[in-house]
């Protein structure tokens, strides 16, 4: 595991640093996404999470937990540092996409794209430390829904934190 003081742009804000600010567990209060099905009906609904932790210089590992048709599901992933540009990859995993849009470290805005056989799917999740947000953090989230054209796939998750809290640290 590298140093904390390691930094590297994340691409947020010119001047913001990775640290390991961003690391850490992350409940997921909202989605958005292209995705016909990404998630099961409102009576099966329940907060995601996230765990985010930076292994190497330039390399993610990133722990997601929904609930899906199936129940809680959690999968594990590990993301490389794109060498040109702000985002996080792992092409044999179909992860075209993981960076950061938004974030002051109480919150965060996370744009996944996934491309597989030629198809490709975008999905904004609404990361917080706490299963609660603030108004300001939600609007920020809806206005990036906005300017990806996912307003009309914004699901805001119900508070039961069951599955969530399955891949706490």
């Amino acid at each position: 595991m590298p140093s904390c003081s390691r930094s590297w742009s994340w691409g947020t804000r010119p001047s913001a640093p990775w640290s390991c600010t961003f690391s850490g567990f992350w409940y997921i209060l909202a989605v958005a996404s292209d995705v016909q099905g990404f998630l099961p009906g409102r009576d099966k609904r329940k907060l995601g999470a996230s765990v985010v932790q930076l292994r190497s210089v330039g390399q993610l590992k990133v722990v997601l937990a929904f609930n899906r048709l199936r129940g809680c599901q959690s999968h594990t992933l590990i993301l490389r540092k794109d060498g040109k540009k702000a985002v996080f990859r792992n092409a044999l995993k179909g992860v075209a996409v993981f960076r950061v849009l938004s974030t002051d470290y109480s919150y965060g805005v996370v744009d996944v794209r996934l491309g597989w056989a030629g198809r490709t799917s975008k999905t904004l999740l609404f990361f917080s430390r706490q299963n609660v947000s603030s108004f300001l953090s939600m609007k920020k989230f809806v206005d990036i829904c906005e300017n990806l054209e996912l307003t009309n796939h914004v699901t805001i998750l119900p508070k039961d934190a069951s599955c969530a809290h399955t891949i706490l640290p």
